[in-house]
């Protein structure tokens, strides 16, 4: 049997199979074919006119208004470029150091009470307790809290942080969506919400001068000015290099924030646990299986004839080279 024959053949086996198959389908198929295809044309026509087609972007996980946050992310860079940087490296540089760390102290002091009410409801007695006791020992012998006495060796009661977010994730309450305000700053939406009502309880509970608006701007400019000044090596550090500075500083802050509260959740003491350093990335700590296969040495069959040393590893000290006899 010639190549053409076995081919002849083979075509008409094909057709046979092929046709009970295509008596299977439906009378109308053509046809849906056609209106499927309807809005792949609809789609096109912007770029056939000229028009930029719409480009969908996939938002990060946990960060659903990412569109929205960049703007905002944008135009705080431009204000700290422009006003609130210099003005926080000319109140460093004006103000003595004792003078900022006692304003700093006044406000951490009238923070304590929000403090314990936060370790209270966390059922932190203990934590709760020493907050206490670091408030009167400060608001009586540091003077207001102008000096913190209490975290000296003779009180041993240093600062913790706690707040009304940390208590609402300690009891299962998720992060929400992430948000990123001007002159705010990275939060999320239970972070954010429990600040502000935080921060409406000591105007609602006390009263002056904690409901004045000359206190709360005071408090408010002196504190972001402060704060602004004194993280200004760990800003340059964290997004000086970044190619994604927005990203860079979204994955930081959750990761901290998430850290912080898994702790509070598990109650685990940890020796180097993320809050130690939250700029750090807890998974790289975890090799991945790709980065254990590129680790290992590769075999001595794969290697090239005249391979060059690893980059890990120092060059071998050259050794003298061999005398070269005369030619005859």
């Amino acid at each position: 049997m010639t190549i053409r024959s076995t081919s002849s053949v083979l075509a008409v086996a094909i057709a046979l199979l092929a046709a009970p198959v295509a008596a299977q389908q439906p009378a109308a198929a053509p046809s849906a074919t056609r209106v499927e295809a309807a809005p792949v044309a609809v789609s096109l026509a912007p770029a056939m006119v000229g028009q930029t087609p719409r480009v969908h972007r996939h938002h990060a996980k946990g960060d659903s208004l990412e569109g929205f946050n960049r703007v905002m992310f944008s135009i705080h860079q431009f204000l700290d470029r422009i006003f609130l940087r210099p003005v926080s490296m000319a109140y460093k540089k004006i103000v003595p150091k004792v003078v900022r760390t006692g304003i700093r102290h006044v406000f951490s002091n009238v923070g304590e009470p929000l403090v314990f009410a936060n370790d209270v409801l966390q059922l932190k007695p203990k934590r709760a307790l020493k907050t206490l006791a670091r408030f009167g020992v400060n608001s009586t012998i540091g003077i207001g809290g102008l000096l913190d006495v209490a975290k000296t060796s003779d009180f041993n009661l240093p600062h913790h942080d706690n707040s009304f977010g940390n208590t609402l994730g300690r009891y299962g309450v998720g992060p929400g969506p992430y948000i990123f305000l001007p002159l705010v700053g990275p939060n999320t939406l239970r972070d954010f919400g429990a600040g502000v009502g935080e921060g409406a309880v000591l105007p609602l509970t006390i009263g002056t001068p904690f409901d004045r608006a000359e206190y709360q701007a005071a408090q408010a400019g002196l504190s972001g000015i402060d704060l602004r000044a004194e993280s200004d090596g760990e800003l340059k550090a964290l997004l000086g290099g970044a190619v994604d500075p927005y990203a860079t500083l979204r994955s930081a802050f959750l990761q901290d924030r998430a850290a912080t509260v898994a702790e509070l959740r598990h109650g685990s003491k940890q020796t180097g646990s993320p809050l130690d350093d939250p700029l750090s990335d807890p998974a790289a700590a975890e090799p991945t299986p790709a980065a254990s296969q590129g680790a290992a040495k590769p075999a001595a069959d794969d290697l090239p004839a005249d391979p060059a040393p690893p980059a890990d590893q120092k060059p071998a000290t050259p050794s003298a080279p061999a005398p070269v006899s005369p030619a005859p």
